[in-house]
């Protein structure tokens, strides 16, 4: 049973989702895609703040000799108009090669390969998300990483059971970005499990009732079969009935019945495209709009900026999940 719903002070405006296949190398362990990663974090400094703002990130870098420059100009007046975003991170290539080697979304603690592969894991995961702190932080967002673990959150029988959203809502309004991510959890039937991305970004919308949600991948939306088929179409407006339940609006498919083909890479332990459809659907059915986009793109800019709130442009490609008016 999910805690009653926390709201921040503030409404949130966007929780955004940056897809591991978009941030980091997915066939290579541990490699951050550093150009993908520097573009979205320059966008989302330009969805969310107007105005200039300084570098956050004063820490000497790894191998470097240079000595951190701290700007010392810092302009007391508040930055005007800054919007209230949520960011959570999927693993990419951190992360999903530890659990998988070790069975960690399977439980049982009392396997030492389990218990070292949690350790592994999330030593993994929260690496990665410092340096996603970081780039923010270089752009001028005052962002936090919140490990889902840390913040005890916890499952039961793998879906969420104790996952306590204040602390997160406080953040904002104290003026934070703050910066989740799927991780390697408690749960109370199995010992352990993986908590994904997609799962902390449904729970966290239906708690705090952003504006809208966007998923930011490696392919320009979700199509009618794998992206990499001469034939494959992208699909750009998936309907979401009350109960959760979807279909595809637009395009119109020739067969109907058809349903959306997907592939898993072998070692995602976290499910593929149909349970990100799923996921999204979810969201929309609290009247929540969700974009799925290729990151680090126009397309994916104007997603972020709320573009798409009414029509959707001819000239915009993505996916567009919504509630069935």
């Amino acid at each position: 049973m999910e805690p009653a719903a926390n709201t921040a002070a503030k409404p949130i405006r966007c929780i955004v989702k940056l897809g591991g296949a978009a941030i980091t190398c997915k066939n290579e362990l541990e490699t951050i895609n550093e150009e993908n990663l520097k573009v979205v974090s320059s966008q989302l400094r330009q969805a969310m703040i107007s105005g200039s703002c300084h570098g956050m990130d004063w820490s000497k870098r790894p191998g470097s000799l240079e000595i951190p420059s701290v700007i010392d100009d810092f302009n007391d007046q508040e930055v005007t108009d800054s919007k209230k975003f949520i960011i959570v991170h999927g693993a990419g290539s951190f992360g999903h090669f530890q659990a998988s080697k070790s069975g960690v979304h399977k439980g049982d603690l009392s396997r030492p390969l389990v218990k070292a592969g949690f350790v592994a894991t999330r030593i993994s995961v929260t690496s990665l998300n410092l340096e996603i702190v970081r780039a923010l932080a270089r752009e001028g967002i005052p962002s936090i990483g919140m490990s889902p673990f840390a913040c005890g959150w916890s499952t039961c029988e793998r879906n969420i059971a104790v996952a306590d959203v204040s602390t997160v809502a406080k953040a904002i309004d104290t003026g934070f970005i703050p910066v989740l991510h799927g991780d390697a959890v408690l749960d109370s039937s199995q010992d352990c499990t993986i908590l994904s991305g997609d799962v902390i970004i449904r729970h966290l919308a239906a708690q705090l009732k952003p504006d809208y949600v966007v998923f930011l991948t490696d392919v320009l939306g979700v199509y009618d079969r794998p992206p990499t088929e001469p034939d494959a179409v992208l699909l750009r407006e998936i309907a979401v009935r009350e109960d959760g339940s979807w279909f595809v609006l637009k395009p119109e498919l020739k067969d109907m019945n058809k349903q959306v083909e997907i592939t898993v890479a072998a070692h995602d332990t976290t499910g593929g495209m149909v349970t990100k459809i799923s996921e999204a659907a979810m969201i929309a059915k609290h009247a929540i709009d969700v974009y799925i986009v290729k990151g680090a793109t126009d397309y994916s800019l104007r997603a972020l900026q709320g573009e798409l709130k009414e029509n959707i442009p001819d000239d915009w490609l993505g996916t567009v999940i919504r509630l069935v008016k």
